[in-house]
């Protein structure tokens, strides 16, 4: 194993230790510690940056289950590097500020970073893995980590109805997107994600090629809470804030946008990819701007916010995949869209992560989030008030911040959507810059109404929870170093070009960049008197015009009842599931053995006969029967008429004796087969049952006279008549058919020896080729036997104490 694995593997092995150290060091916050953890990483992963930007990679491969193809292939390359930057550079940031946000007296530390670093391992995991078992494994990993930090207050009921929320759609797109993996597999034959670009033109032509796509796009749809299914994102606001800073800017909901950056070069061939990814994004960005305006939590607005821009970046890459379809980069106009997807990515975790851990701020010093209550908080939090006017200006897209550049970026791949006649896009591409520069404007109210809701107008101190004040110097220190790198990377945009921007696009257009071309980033403020200038001028204009007549149009919100919300579907769904479940359950376990019985017995024998039928197995071949004697066929009824007497035996001694009958008629054909251990097994067997239901008769209730006997249950007759037809059939088919398989005996004389070094056969499949299975068997004989030494003994103590 290498140090690259190492590195992604460090927080799960720094988790372990978490709880010791916030035992052993209480006069110290845990996060401190842990602190050291992501800064390394982030020390670590840079020294790669100078690799990617000369076009080249890293690849180190640690054998798993090689015979499956599954491999921990850890593969730094742009897209992979820009990410673990975010990942730990951002998660540094949050670990600082959740020092000061979370206090070590009152909080559970070592369960919160214990969660934090799992949740940190696994996003590495998932954007450095080139093997994709591997990367759904993480995938899941980060399900299972965000669960449990959502629900880091499980007091609380919202925090546990967020966590739940967030599981169910997250795990069911997990386990969609692991579907579409298997069959990648059955079309490629790897699970390598390098191996699948390679013959992305091949799999194009496979007719599981659309299902697959589709399956994968569910995968990073719901994590990255693109419409319909973004319902979780803002319910998983209840979580402390650090971690809404941590999942919303710089991984979880940015594990989908990864998602579709990678897979881009295997499906992008295909019109229906551009289709998808593009019209989702675009109308979650409408629709996250949208309802963000309405909200009145500052949390709230910031996850509508959310959703909203990573609809903005997912549109983009879903055109800029369109770029896949030319020969060369010259001329290629949606290079632009991809560009910048990639910078917006990074714009959105500077001033994304800013913006809420202001909320936090907010929270933490005026006990409340709610605008309605806040206002007139300039005065007494300058500092605050200033992290949040350059976030949300830049989260607006107005000049000079970076949000300004990707917004402009963002309406120029907009505008260029329909200039060629590709996959229809000069006709219904119309709505793609339709849509933006409407959704553009939303999202310019909700960021004004951001700041001056909760820092200007009138101060209404006596509505607040606490008495504001400005936050300590600590808890400022992270979102102040977020907004400077909003109005660095605004200034100097190109500063990031050609060492992350660039190689992270080589990544996703591996086709046009492998040639020896390479991709030309150049950004800049002034562009001319384009139409994305005066669209943006537009936005300004009505946007200002909106918000200042809010109260007036903020009715139409309420238009829409609440039960024909995507929310209220999820609700009236799980209420439903919850109680259909329960009725399931109630009708299907009913206590009485009999019943599960009847379970088994009607499953197996609907099964196996519809795989007799649907293969075509059943035959008949008399032709190699040895010849049936007389006492065997006399045996044969004797054993059949005491089977059939039981049924209508009147005495549990009756009944002993003629199950007695059946199983030394059993033995007694053991015996005319020439298999005297089985027949000496049996004997044994049928000896100590009849021994033992002796030796309980004495203890055993009277049966009443009185009592009635059990009503003839017609259900009951066929399903037993269908188990005893079912055998048959199998045992005349595989008779029948006994040619046409290559008996396992054989298998077993030529190796006996050899690998068992045994004479016996039998007792070398036991011992050797089915020891797991003969150990396992034991090992139940071993609990059952403690089970009932425990029986007699705690019987034993009662009788003393008696």
């Amino acid at each position: 194993m290498s140090l690259l694995h190492l590195a992604i593997l460090l927080p799960f092995i720094a988790a372990v230790f978490v709880p010791f150290l916030f035992k052993g060091f209480r006069s110290i916050h845990t996060g401190w510690f842990v602190l050291l953890v992501p800064l390394a990483l982030f020390i670590y992963f840079i020294q790669y940056m100078p690799v990617t930007s000369s076009g080249q990679t890293v690849s180190q491969t640690f054998e798993w289950i090689p015979s499956l193809g599954i491999n921990f292939t850890a593969y730094v390359d742009g897209l992979g590097l820009l990410f673990a930057l975010l990942i730990t550079g951002i998660g540094s940031l949050v670990v600082l500020y959740s020092i000061y946000y979370l206090a070590k007296e009152k909080e559970a530390l070592h369960n919160f970073y214990v969660y934090l670093l799992m949740f940190m391992g696994a996003m590495l995991g998932v954007v450095l893995s080139d093997n994709l078992i591997v990367l759904y494994m993480f995938w899941e990993f980060t399900s299972i980590s965000s669960f449990l930090l959502i629900g880091y207050w499980y007091d609380k009921e919202r925090s546990r109805y967020g966590a739940q929320k967030s599981m169910l759609i997250t795990v069911f797109g997990g386990l969609s997107m692991l579907g579409g993996i298997v069959l990648l597999y059955m079309m490629g034959g790897t699970f390598s994600i390098r191996e699948l670009i390679g013959m992305s033109g091949e799999l194009m032509t496979e007719p599981l090629f659309l299902f697959a796509m589709i399956l994968i796009l569910l995968g990073a749809f719901t994590k990255s809470a693109q419409f319909p299914f973004h319902v979780w994102l803002p319910d998983a606001m209840e979580a402390p804030t650090p971690v809404s800073a941590y999942l919303h800017s710089a991984t979880m909901v940015k594990a989908g946008i990864y998602l579709v950056a990678r897979m881009s070069p295997v499906f992008a061939e295909s019109g229906v990819w551009l289709w998808l990814v593009a019209g989702f994004g675009i109308f979650t960005l409408f629709w996250g701007s949208f309802n963000a305006v309405k909200q009145t939590d500052l949390k709230g607005i910031l996850a509508f916010s959310t959703v909203s821009q990573l609809g903005l970046i997912m549109s983009l890459l879903g055109l800029g995949a369109a770029a896949l379809h030319f020969d060369t980069l010259d001329e290629n106009m949606y290079m632009t869209a991809t560009i910048a997807a990639v910078f917006h990515l990074i714009n959105h975790a500077t001033f994304k992560g800013s913006l809420f851990m202001m909320a936090g701020i907010v929270d933490h010093e005026t006990g409340t989030r709610d605008i309605r209550k806040l206002g007139g908080l300039v005065n007494l939090m300058p500092i605050t008030f200033t992290i949040a006017i350059i976030g949300s200006f830049s989260m607006a897209g107005l000049p000079p911040f970076n949000g300004f550049l990707s917004k402009e970026m963002f309406l120029t791949g907009m505008i260029s959507v329909f200039e060629l006649d590709l996959f229809n896009l000069n006709t219904w591409g119309i709505l793609f810059p339709v849509l933006a520069w409407i959704a553009s404007v939303f999202t310019f109210i909700y960021s004004i109404k951001l700041v001056f809701k909760t820092f200007l107008g009138k101060p209404q101190f006596d509505k607040l929870p606490k008495k504001p004040h400005e936050a300590p110097i600590g808890m400022l220190i992270s979102p102040l170093v977020l907004v400077a790198l909003v109005i660095i990377f605004g200034f100097f945009p190109n500063l990031l070009a050609n060492s992350m921007i660039k190689p992270a696009v080589e990544s996703i257009l591996p086709s046009l960049t492998d040639a020896g071309q390479e991709v030309y980033v150049n950004i800049y403020f002034w562009h001319g008197f384009q139409p994305e200038l005066f669209m943006t001028l537009g936005i300004i204009l009505t946007g200002t015009l909106m918000y200042a007549t809010l109260a007036k149009w903020q009715g139409i919100y309420n238009r829409i009842p609440e039960r024909f919300t995507i929310n209220g579907v999820y609700d009236r769904g799980i209420d439903r599931s919850e109680s259909g479940s329960f009725k399931l359950n109630e009708f299907v376990m009913t206590g009485y053995m009999r019943s599960y019985l009847i379970y088994i017995f009607a499953f197996f024998v609907a099964i196996l006969l519809s795989t007799l039928g649907i293969r075509d197995a059943f035959a008949v071949d008399t032709s190699n029967l040895a010849e049936i004697r007389i006492y065997e066929v006399a045996l044969a009824l004797v054993l059949v008429a005491g089977a059939i007497t039981i049924l209508f035996a009147k005495s549990r001694l009756t009944s002993i004796v003629l199950l007695g009958v059946v199983g030394y008629s059993v033995a007694l054909f053991f015996v005319f087969f020439r298999a005297p251990d089985l027949a000496l097994t049996q004997l044994v067997i049928e000896t100590v049952s009849v021994a033992l239901f002796l030796l309980c008769f004495y203890h055993l209730p009277e049966i009443s006279r009185k009592e009635e006997r059990m009503k003839f249950k017609f259900g009951n007759a066929v399903i037993s008549v269908l188990v005893g037809v079912t055998v048959t059939l199998i045992a005349i088919a595989s008779f029948s058919n006994h040619q046409a398989f290559e008996s396992i005996s054989q298998y077993h004389i030529d190796n006996v020896y050899d690998l068992a070094a045994g004479g016996n056969m039998v007792n070398v499949i036991l011992v050797d080729f089915r020891g797991f299975d003969t150990l396992f068997e034991i090992c139940v004989l071993g609990i059952a036997a403690l089970g009932i030494y425990a029986m007699v003994n705690f019987r034993g103590a009662r009788g003393q104490k008696r």
